[in-house]
């Protein structure tokens, strides 16, 4: 018998989903009426578009298949943090002033950590599985690496308002990624968690680290270039 997702995990989708997409709306709409902020409303708003589009697929029933253990695996989520995680980076990169290179370099560390995750969670061979799991562990440490110094020092030669805020973003989605290990460990890993409480916490860490994050960014909306060029045009 397989282990697939219970009614409280459904539950956690739905709202997931419902979650994403009223989100996506928002981000889209203050993308159109905003001048040099857009590029980070663009980005919010397509990371929570392709979430809801993978918890959807999730919803729907699709997405999935059966690993070690006849326990249901979603491969759909992991498609879409790929995709979401990247534009998260580019994101936090912008906010940060960071150079293409730095930027190429988290979305590259991420990549691996992602990409070794997802083989680690459909091996079957047990010492298989926990080489990859080490392998996505060291894509993550770069990744949280640029996140914590490589963008920081670039924004802090910025200072002010901007250095704050990239702080406080850059903290709250260090604290969330670092915890999508510990779901990972105790769910495909030791398979501990049911698929309902894998997918909730799942949920709950994609909100923080897309929607939570995508509104504290449109919090300081008047200093990240929009007030300037309407005070520009008051003085001529």
């Amino acid at each position: 018998t397989v282990e697939e997702v219970g009614s409280t995990g459904v539950g956690a989708l739905t709202i997931s989903f419902l979650i994403f997409i009223v989100s996506c709306i928002v981000f889209l709409s203050k993308a159109n009426t905003s001048g040099e902020q857009r590029k980070y409303y663009y980005l919010s708003s397509y990371a929570c578009g392709f979430a809801a589009m993978a918890y959807f697929a999730m919803l729907s029933g699709q997405g999935w298949t059966v690993i070690a253990g006849c326990r249901q695996f979603f491969y759909s989520h992991f498609a879409e943090r790929l995709i979401t995680s990247t534009l998260i980076l580019i994101l936090m990169g912008n906010l940060a002033g960071a150079g293409p290179d730095l930027m190429f370099g988290a979305c590259g560390s991420n990549a691996i950590y992602m990409i070794a995750t997802y083989m680690g969670s459909v091996s079957v061979v047990t010492t298989v599985k926990w080489f990859w799991f080490f392998i996505g562990l060291v894509g993550l440490f770069a990744t949280l690496v640029h996140l914590a110094l490589s963008f920081k020092n670039a924004v802090d030669v910025k200072g002010g308002e901007r250095a704050q805020l990239y702080s406080k973003g850059a903290w709250l989605l260090i604290l969330a990624w670092m915890c999508y290990p510990i779901v990972w460990l105790f769910s495909e890993g030791f398979a501990s968690f049911s698929v309902s409480f894998e997918v909730c916490a799942y949920a709950v860490l994609d909100i923080i680290s897309t929607v939570v994050l995508g509104f504290m960014i449109m919090s300081g909306h008047d200093y990240l270039g929009g007030s300037a060029p309407s005070q520009s045009r008051e003085y001529v």
